[in-house]
Parts: C-alpha cells; sequence; structure tokens
C-alpha cells in the first residue's frame, strides 16, 4: 500500500444532483480503536460492535435538534446485547454484552446470524428537554446490522434505503495496527417531497434504480482502505450524474458516565445489597460498560459521594 490519503472520524453527507437522491458517508479511525481499546473483545464481537458504532453515526448525524439517537440489539445468540449511542453534535460510544465462550466456539469467522440469533433491533430518538421520545423496533437480519436498519426505514419511516457498513482491523505502513469503520447509506427521499427536486413519478423511481445498482458495486474494503477518501468514492459511484458532497462533521469518543451517576443508582440499593458488593479490600466498585471506567469507594462514603476514578 502506498502513503494514507484519508485519516479521521467524520460523517459527510452527499446530493446526487437532479435527483431525489441523498446520502451520507462515515469514516471512523480513533473513535473506532477508543471505542473497542476499553474492552477485551474477541476480533469478531469488536467488528460488529464497530458497525453498529458507524450505523449510529451514518443515522445520528441526520438530527436537526440537540438529542441523542440510540441503536440497540436484543437477541438470544451468544451476543445478547449491542448498544451505540449519538449525542449530538457528534459524539459516540458503543457496548456489548456477550457469551465469550459461545462465541469463541463458533469459530473464526461466523455469520451475524450466528453470533446474534434472533431477536430485534432498536432505534430510539430521544430529543431530550422532556420532549417525548420515538422508538422503532424490527427484528434483527441474520445479514447483519445494516440490513436490520434498512428494514427499519422501510417499516417505521417507509423510505427507500440502502446501507452499507465495515469495519476492520488494519495494519499500516509504519504504523501501529488499528481499528477502522465505515459506512454509506443513501435514501429515496421522493415520498417526502419538501425541498427534493421535482420530478416525474417514473423519472424518481429510475433514478433510485440508477442509484441503488451503483451503490450495490461498492466493495467492503473502500469503506475502511485509508486511501479511499470518501469524495473518492462518491465520485466513482455517481459522478456521471453528478454529486454534491458537503462539509465533514467532526465525531469523537464520549462517555456520560459519572461518579454522580454511579451515586443515583447506588442509592437505590439496600444497606444488605450494598454489604453483598463489597469486595475482599472493603471497596465497592462500579466498572462504565461503556468506557471502562471504574469507580471505588468505602461503603460508608456513599452518603458523603466521594469517590475516584481510575
Amino acid at each position: 500500500m502506498g502513503d494514507v490519503v484519508t485519516d479521521g472520524d467524520f460523517a459527510q453527507s452527499f446530493q446526487i444532483e437532479g435527483m431525489n437522491v441523498r446520502g451520507r458517508v462515515v469514516h471512523l479511525t480513533s473513535v473506532a480503536d477508543r471505542v473497542l481499546g476499553a474492552h477485551n473483545y474477541p476480533d469478531i464481537v469488536s467488528g460488529v460492535v464497530a458497525e453498529a458504532l458507524t450505523l449510529a453515526a451514518l443515522l445520528g448525524a441526520s438530527l436537526k435538534f440537540n438529542g441523542m439517537l440510540t441503536l440497540q440489539t436484543r437477541s438470544d445468540g451468544p451476543v445478547r446485547m449491542i448498544v451505540a449511542d449519538y449525542m449530538t453534535p457528534g459524539v459516540l460510544r458503543a457496548c456489548a454484552t456477550f457469551d465469550r465462550e459461545a462465541v469463541e466456539g463458533l469459530g473464526p469467522s461466523p455469520s451475524f446470524g450466528a453470533l446474534a440469533g434472533a431477536g430485534s433491533l432498536a432505534i430510539t430518538i430521544d430529543p431530550g428537554e422532556d420532549m417525548e421520545r420515538y422508538q422503532g423496533i424490527v427484528p434483527l437480519d441474520d445479514r447483519g446490522l445494516a440490513h436490520s436498519a434498512v428494514s427499519y426505514f422501510e417499516r417505521s419511516e417507509q423510505i427507500p434505503t440502502a446501507i452499507k457498513v465495515a469495519a476492520a482491523m488494519l495494519h499500516t505502513k509504519g504504523g501501529q495496527p488499528g481499528w477502522r469503520a465505515g459506512g454509506i447509506m443513501i435514501q429515496n427521499l421522493a415520498a417526502l417531497g419538501g425541498n427534493a427536486p421535482v420530478m416525474a413519478s417514473g423519472d424518481a423511481e429510475e433514478a433510485w434504480t440508477r442509484a441503488s445498482i451503483l451503490f450495490a458495486t461498492i466493495d467492503q474494503l473502500e469503506l475502511v482502505d485509508p486511501q479511499v477518501e470518501s469524495e473518492r468514492l462518491l465520485y466513482r459511484l455517481y459522478h456521471e450524474d453528478g454529486v454534491r458532497a458537503f462539509a465533514h462533521q467532526p465525531l469523537s469518543f464520549g462517555c456520560r458516565c459519572s461518579a454522580e451517576r454511579v451515586v443515583r443508582v447506588l442509592s437505590s440499593y439496600s444497606r444488605d445489597e450494598l454489604s453483598d458488593l463489597v469486595e475482599a479490600d472493603g471497596l465497592i466498585r462500579a466498572t462504565c460498560e461503556f468506557c471502562s471506567a471504574s469507580y471505588r469507594f468505602k461503603p460508608g462514603e456513599l452518603a458523603e459521594t466521594q469517590f475516584a476514578r481510575t
């Protein structure tokens, strides 16, 4: 491989000129490494979590208000739950709950269906400020998270959508190996009307068909290859039609855990329940599932909320 051409963590929207088709590209480098580096997940689990993180960014970057989008799976397979959330203006985190022995028993390259089993994907949009949350739930598609999200848009939003996500551990020349994830989506906005280009129904359908056929030519490697800039990929796909790419929207890792949140959770425990949590050294510890931050305190300090974070 030659020199690295592009790097970074961002979402980028684009418009195919003259069509009712818009889309978004996401690239994750340090964010993916930070999220996965906080855990000792098997590589196959890390890959799925990175895909969920990418999907949360693809969907969350469309929010037009200050709020949060959460993507969560629940299933009966070895990977029982995956949670990834996006908070405006571009803060991401993710984690998974799984049976390590069962995952390792599947071998080096199990399918998503084997990992997750039967279950559901819930996408929740929370505007905050006491506003009502919206949630859509669809069955998990055994082909992967991207296919499950497409079902969400078709069933809940009734917007024709195509999505691809990918994740890989890459080894770059002269650098350390690291996780990289990427994704791309397009949507046919003809049904929404609004500011979309005015097109005859037949022309709009033909345009979506063409955009979808070209989208299908995307190789998974193109989504994670550091030499493939998002603009280069979009040009390859849609230069004959004309494609307009907008500014990069930065993405970053962030976790909302804090000593105060731990206090609020533990305050609901009885004295006996707290006693059961005391470890051999006399301390109670709590570890954040998202970032692995560890909080420790003495039982008698709970009322004083004097926590130490490591």
